[in-house]
């Protein structure tokens, strides 16, 4: 049986992300220092041949995408919006640092949810049925790999709830403009609701020889 690569890429750079921020569902371009970035990138890196893009709903991410993946079929996945700070929307950390309902948020687990918004565990329902809608076009339409330009949240969670090795998601530190490789097997997904985490992207030029 096949198995199936898919390129987790983090959005670039907007200025709610340098003001530490919280801006889930805000829909916030990129800035001019962040599309400079990703072209700078571009140049130093290689990023994975792909036959899809995937991104999320956001203007970040489909912005992105545009950038590192030009003239490829980009195709927008609800699944994969970041997670919905509720009433933090907007905010900074540093800001809500006296807020109660914050420090509860915080301190709680996979199931606190902020004020108005979502758990971290309705997330990883979501970004489930969207990996699963991805392996399953992926299979029906032969295609074997796949970028998906989404969030740092919405990468970290994932790699946390399904990815082996189990990695802690407040460990995860990625970049604006790179991301993991993940493999899928259609079987083990199936049975354990896992992929593999094979790697970091992009790639140096002598890596991507390999490739």
């Amino acid at each position: 049986m096949k198995n199936y690569h898919i390129f987790l890429i983090r959005h670039g750079r907007t200025d709610a992300n340098e003001q530490g921020m919280y801006i889930g569902t805000t829909d916030l371009p990129l800035n001019d220092a962040g599309r400079s970035e990703l072209y700078d990138r571009l140049d130093r890196y290689v990023y994975p041949r792909v036959e899809r893009v995937y991104t999320s709903p956001l203007s970040r991410c489909t912005e992105t995408a545009e950038i590192l993946f030009p003239q490829k079929e980009i195709v927008v996945a609800e699944a994969f919006q970041e997670l919905h700070f509720g009433k933090f929307e907007g905010k900074c950390a540093a800001d809500l640092l006296q807020d109660e309902e914050y420090r509860a948020w915080i301190k709680g687990g996979m199931d606190a949810k902020p004020p108005e918004g979502e758990s971290v565990a309705e997330l990883c329902v979501r970004t489930y049925q969207g990996f699963h809608r991805i392996l399953l076009e992926m299979m029906q339409e032969d295609m074997q790999y796949a970028a998906l330009v989404t969030h740092g949240g919405v990468i970290a969670n994932a790699l946390a709830c399904f990815g082996l090795p189990k990695l802690d998601p407040k460990q995860i530190q990625i970049a604006p403009g790179e991301g993991f490789e993940i493999q899928i097997n259609p079987q083990i997904w199936q049975q354990a609701q896992a992929f593999e985490i094979l790697g970091v992207v992009p790639y140096l030029p002598e890596e991507a020889d390999t490739f």
